[in-house]
């Protein structure tokens, strides 16, 4: 498949990442493709990576619930996460909410929802390994 191609939204090009993508860049870059990895590398150099904040929060959440462990509390992983990779961080607008919705994502985990309307409200590629993601016809996704 040909190189990933950024959205622009304003004056920002964005590529989203899905909270597995988060976690797997940050404390285990090897469960990344190398598709996945190489357009990373390359929105990070161009600090052009975001995220959705529901993602903030289920990082957080895995954390206090011991299924993820970096070695640090969850504010000071979410920190230097965000700082080594320039993160944005997207919110949830009313539009997000209500787009996330809609019939065109039928995934029954909310923050899906929510990180699937991110990347197509601000038409940005979004990576995910997430198979009901990747099977949606509105959004780009790499993997």
């Amino acid at each position: 498949m040909s190189s990933v191609r950024l959205a622009q939204t304003g004056t920002q090009n964005v590529l989203v990442l899905d909270t597995h993508a988060l976690i797997y860049d940050a404390l285990a870059p090897a469960r990344l493709s190398a598709r996945a990895r190489k357009a990373i590398e390359g929105a990070a150099a161009k600090r052009e990576l975001a995220c959705c904040d529901i993602s903030l929060w289920e990082i957080a959440m895995l954390i206090a619930r011991d299924r993820l462990d970096p070695g640090m509390d969850a504010g000071q992983f979410l920190d230097d996460l965000i700082a080594a990779r320039r993160l944005q961080v997207l919110p949830i607008t009313s539009e997000i909410a209500v787009l996330s919705q809609s019939d065109a994502f039928a995934h029954g985990d909310p923050a899906d929802r929510l990180i699937a309307a991110t990347a197509l409200l601000h038409r940005a590629p979004l990576v995910t390994s997430d198979a009901k993601l990747r099977k949606l016809q509105s959004i780009s996704t790499v993997w």
